[in-house]
């Protein structure tokens, strides 16, 4: 192992110090860092990705929340509006009708954008394992 030399003065005193030259071992781990990164922005990737996903499930169900509150103040104003009993009743009747209409449509919603989601995560999974083996393989060629 070869070493670098220096001189410095200490107290009036010449002294040479020596440094050692990097190990071959502490070189070897100069790829590992480089992988130890990688593994870190691909980390910070799939954890924006979880991000951008709660939002949009967020986004989809405080749409569907308005809409349904805008729903119940327009039953309350029908329901104040009609002048007897029946109307009430055929108000209520067609108020739940639609509502259990949009609650199973909402679902089919939440499925589709679930198996969306879920795509995407498997998509960047997967190129990010190639991207792994590909850099692994180039390390080990060379």
């Amino acid at each position: 192992m070869a070493s670098t030399s220096r001189c410095g003065i200490q107290n009036g005193v010449s002294m040479m110090h020596t440094q050692p030259e990097p190990s071959s071992f502490a070189t070897q781990l100069l790829p590992i860092a480089g992988n130890g990164q990688k593994f870190f922005l691909a980390a910070a990737s799939l954890q924006v990705h979880a991000f951008k996903a709660m939002m949009r499930y967020n986004v989809e169900t405080l749409a569907f929340l308005k809409h349904r509150c805008e729903q119940d103040v327009k039953l309350a104003d029908d329901l104040i509006t009609g002048p007897e009993f029946n109307d009430a009743f055929d108000i209520f009747a067609a108020f739940l009708q639609n509502a259990t209409s949009q609650y199973v449509s909402e679902a089919g919603k939440v499925a589709t954008l679930t198996c969306r989601v879920a795509s995407e995560t498997a998509k960047r999974v997967r190129d990010e394992a190639r991207t792994a083996i590909e850099d692994a393989a180039a390390k080990t060629v060379a």
